[in-house]
């Protein structure tokens, strides 16, 4: 899948609180060496740069767009274009931090031991992921894929629900780490504009599906999902909408 850095930061605000949730969540004083993984546009790094101004900042991601981003913004920064699950470092780094990535890949049982790998003696590895795909903005993706003329194109395409309960990241992380923190926060997203929920989940969540189809199915069924949509997240009476979103939180210290 090709990302759209525009789309995806149209909602920035909202979706940068949870990163800087996690990164405020981190107990170190001085890493040298921080891997941000999954780094996107690299939006997180002034973050870090201005917490651990001496720390030698490295990011990786699988998007040549995002990296441009990020790039021409940080060009004194090391840029790694690289898929998660194939790739592995030269030397472990004292912390690895993740915002909302690890859930594009799969197989969480082999790929977070091998995270905690990467990490040097008593450092740390940070990780977000959103745990809402039960809620009807996802499912509700699936149900217009099962009711129009292209579901034998996308339905295929369909994932199981790619995270897991925190008892499962506690179950597979506490035998393997010093301490291990977990939560999890719904955060009440408040958003603007006229049925706001479909471009947000646009972003991300229901691009692929977008991504599949030609004019004018295209259109077609990313109206049917807008309408439908609708139906869970009604406005309130100032014309804003509520938008509960779900995020898992992993802090552990190897």
């Amino acid at each position: 899948m090709t990302w759209d850095p525009a789309q995806y930061l149209t909602f920035g605000g909202h979706r940068i609180r949870p990163a800087i949730d996690l990164l405020s969540a981190v107990p170190m004083e001085a890493p040298k060496t921080i891997l941000d993984l999954g780094c996107g546009t690299g939006n997180m790094t002034e973050f870090m740069q201005a917490r651990w101004p001496d720390a030698k900042i490295v990011g990786l991601d699988n998007s040549t767009d995002m990296l441009a981003k990020a790039q021409d913004a940080h060009p004194d920064m090391t840029w790694i274009e690289a898929e998660i699950g194939n790739w592995s470092p030269e030397a472990p780094f004292d912390l690895v931090y993740s915002n909302a990535v690890l859930h594009w890949v799969p197989d969480h049982g082999a790929l977070f031991p091998e995270i905690l790998k990467w990490v040097n003696p008593n450092g740390y590895v940070a990780i977000q992921m959103p745990r809402n795909f039960e809620a009807r903005s996802h499912t509700t993706v699936y149900e217009t894929i099962r009711n129009g003329d292209w579901r034998t194109r996308l339905e295929p395409m369909i994932r199981d629900e790619p995270t897991s309960p925190p008892t499962f990241y506690y179950d597979l992380l506490k035998p393997l780490v010093q301490s291990l923190d977990l939560w999890e926060t719904e955060y009440q997203q408040i958003l603007e504009g006229e049925n706001p929920v479909p471009e947000y989940v646009k972003g991300t969540w229901l691009k692929p599906f977008l991504d599949a189809l030609e004019e004018p199915e295209k259109s077609a069924f990313e109206a049917d999902y807008k309408k439908n949509v609708l139906l869970h997240y009604p406005p309130q009476s100032d014309g804003k909408t509520l938008f509960p979103f779900r995020r898992l939180f992993i802090v552990a210290q190897v």
